[in-house]
């Protein structure tokens, strides 16, 4: 990971941070929870497929845009839904296995929102005509996913979430 990618994810972390007035704290992987390389790896390929179908979906459809926005929590909902998974900390009563929580593979399917970021806007600004506002699409849903899966991962509550898009969002003029 480059210092762009980094950087991005760090800044985003603090202005949470700064909004919610105070530090966030990320998940704990379970102490007892060996994951292989491999494990690993296939997790993150997976996040990555269901991150690149999402995309490929919603540029074929274009479902997901109103006004000129793109609503990028309903374009992806099988990626957020993967995130959300590799969270659980708690099954039902009547599960076979316990929760197994893999916060080290969010924060791989992290990197990758960074890295995809990063390249969305080195190759956004080469390109024109339609091409140029796929790139664009691109962008902004994986720049919103950043956001999305740093909720997840630090496990805001709907209120928190409340406060730091409010934030996000510049007042009408």
């Amino acid at each position: 990971m480059s210092d762009r990618e980094t950087t991005l994810l760090a800044g985003r972390v603090k202005r949470i941070e700064q909004i919610l007035g105070r530090e966030l704290s990320p998940p704990q992987a379970q102490p007892h929870a060996s994951w292989t390389e491999g494990e690993r790896a296939y997790l993150r390929e997976t996040a990555e497929e269901l991150f690149w179908n999402d995309l490929e979906w919603e540029k074929l459809t274009g479902e997901e845009r109103m006004d000129e926005a793109f609503l990028t929590e309903l374009a992806f909902p099988g990626f957020l839904a993967f995130v959300r998974g590799l969270l659980l900390t708690e099954t039902m009563p009547d599960s076979t296995a316990p929760p197994r929580p893999r916060p080290e593979v969010v924060d791989d399917i992290l990197r990758f929102l960074a890295e995809k970021v990063v390249a969305f806007e080195e190759h956004a600004a080469c390109l024109d005509g339609a091409e140029c506002e796929h790139k664009e699409a691109e962008l902004v849903m994986t720049d919103r996913l950043v956001d999305l899966v740093l909720y997840l991962k630090h496990g805001l509550e709907r209120e928190d979430v409340s406060r730091v898009e409010a934030a996000r969002t510049p007042e009408p003029s």
